[in-house]
């Protein structure tokens, strides 16, 4: 835990405050500790790696996706880093002012905007990757490979149920260039 009280405490106080109420232990104790695991990973990779770089989770979040996207309209970059569109051009700006992003209009509508990876940032994303990726491998040092596995699948579940239309998608993921699936 990165706050005041550790997991247990924290487990303990809950359990004592829900007694006698009408709710799902186990799914609040799930989706609680979605929220502080995904809390306490994403300060662990700001304070190990990201700060290097002069990063924030979010920055590091809007690289990853017009990277992987190539070149994204800002409004589908929001979508896809969930967050604002408003929060969005905070980002990129700084972005953008590191020589990380660059946006240019759309082709056929000056209201939308692209945006793009610099070379710079190009060169940075794959030292960064690396980098994170030690990190990932350290965050799940406590699991084995099946549970990792198994919680890799899990979470896939949740958010393809999350998703609209979620009854007509496939729930196994073949990786490209692999025969690695995640189902």
């Amino acid at each position: 835990m990165t706050g005041q009280y550790t997991l247990d405490q924290t487990e303990l106080a809950v359990a004592e405050r829900l007694v006698g109420l009408p709710v799902d232990h186990q799914a609040m104790a799930v989706v609680g500790n979605l929220y502080r695991v995904a809390g306490a990973v994403r300060n662990h990779f700001e304070r190990s790696v990201l700060t290097e770089y002069e990063l924030t989770w979010t920055g590091w979040v809007v690289l990853w996706v017009v990277w992987v996207w190539k070149d994204i309209e800002s409004r589908h970059a929001a979508s896809e880093a969930g967050i604002t569109k408003s929060t969005l051009t905070g980002v990129v700006t700084t972005l953008e002012s590191r020589g990380l992003v660059q946006r240019r209009n759309h082709p056929t509508d000056g209201r939308r905007v692209i945006l793009s990876l610099t070379a710079k940032a190009r060169a940075t994303m794959t030292e960064l990757l690396t980098r994170l990726n030690a990190q990932e491998v350290e965050v799940l040092r406590p699991l084995s490979e099946s549970e990792r596995s198994t919680l890799a699948a899990s979470l896939r579940k949740i958010l393809i149920g999350l998703e609209p239309n979620s009854a007509d998608r496939p729930v196994t993921l073949t990786l490209p260039g692999s025969d690695a699936r995640i189902r």
